[in-house]
């Protein structure tokens, strides 16, 4: 059951400060510095969320070795380009905490192998999104989801055994340019996109469960304007319209998949036209039908997952995904990472 919605919200700023803070220092990072960097505006006890082979760490120590430093050393003159930054008040924990999201790409040049991905030498975009929460000035918890299979794309790696079916492309920010809220937007509008999300979430159990189940498009028209534009992750590949959304993802999905379970959200949150949440796991499924190249099995699987949303009028325009593809292959057997090393090799 959801949380109700608060009728007025607090001043987001200083944790907008500590999120924006934060994301300059790192530009200036180097795979030496970065730990320094991060215990700065990290707790010493910070809980991190990485995806596969990240997973999860704890504290600037071990959140540098595992992730930064590393892609430091792969990426030189690395740049953050934000397309959206909101806060937010998070509705799992009765909104008792306050969160920061960013979502963009990395920017750098990849000069040197990242997890047996080969350098191109080359500029290379990696697809993030990054959820912070924000205490007494420190960044407690957080969620950094990249988006390996677009860097692979890049790279000439396509290492699934089926094409996608939605577009591959290099994903851009909103339509409208107007992601990047650092000052405070009006709280009836956050109150609005948040429940329009809830509602989505609900429309999507509800169809499921019906005895008579609304058409797709039937489902879908309830939340969603009809340009729809779904930036999916590289695996399934970006879908724009209703229709097409249907055709090139929903459709396969649902076909593929046997026993869906929403397990729930660590995060879930609005500001103004924008929101979004992150689950870990969001869903555990059976890829009973075959699904992006791997064939049909019995193995219960999960899906790590970050959606975030815009809003336009009374229905969600654009939805960017990111999914832990790699973890969710490995568990049905598929260990991308290792055929890379080993085609290599």
């Amino acid at each position: 059951m959801n949380a109700m919605i608060p009728e007025t919200g607090p001043d987001l700023t200083p944790i907008k400060a500590v999120s924006q803070a934060y994301a300059a220092a790192l530009e200036r990072a180097t795979p030496d510095t970065v730990a320094d960097i991060l215990a700065t505006y990290q707790s010493d006890r910070c809980q991190w969320f990485g995806m596969h082979p990240f997973h999860e760490q704890t504290g600037p120590r071990d959140i540098a070795k595992t992730f930064w430093a590393p892609f430091l050393t792969s990426f030189s003159r690395m740049q953050r380009r934000e397309d959206i930054f909101f806060a937010g008040l998070n509705e799992i924990d009765g909104f008792s905490s306050t969160w920061t999201t960013s979502m963009g790409h990395f920017l750098g040049l990849f000069d040197a192998p990242f997890l047996g991905i080969p350098a191109t030498g080359k500029i290379a975009m990696l697809r993030y999104a990054e959820f912070n929460r924000v205490e007494n000035g420190k960044i407690t918890q957080s969620a950094l989801f990249v988006d390996l299979l677009h860097l692979m794309a890049q790279a000439g790696i396509h290492p699934l055994n089926a094409p996608q079916t939605g577009a591959q492309l290099v994903q851009p920010g909103p339509r409208t340019h107007d992601g990047l809220l650092m000052t405070p937007q009006p709280h009836a509008a956050s109150q609005e996109t948040l429940s329009r999300i809830n509602n989505m979430i609900g429309s999507i159990d509800h169809a499921n469960a019906a005895a008579k189940p609304p058409t797709p498009q039937e489902e879908l028209r309830v939340d969603w304007q009809d340009d729809m534009i779904w930036w999916g992750p590289t695996g399934i590949g970006a879908t724009y319209t209703i229709d097409r959304y249907i055709d090139q993802h929903q459709g396969p999905f649902r076909r593929a998949m046997e026993g869906r379970v929403l397990n729930g959200h660590l995060c879930r949150m609005a500001e103004g036209t924008y929101g979004g949440f992150f689950g870990w796991p969001n869903l555990t499924l059976t890829n009973r039908n075959g699904f992006m190249g791997v064939p049909g099995n019995d193995i219960r699987a999960d899906m790590r997952v970050v959606d975030i949303y815009r809003r336009d009028g009374n229905k969600l325009v654009e939805n960017w995904v990111f999914i832990d593809m790699l973890h969710f292959l490995k568990m049905q057997g598929v260990d991308v990472l290792a055929q890379i090393t080993a085609q290599s090799v």
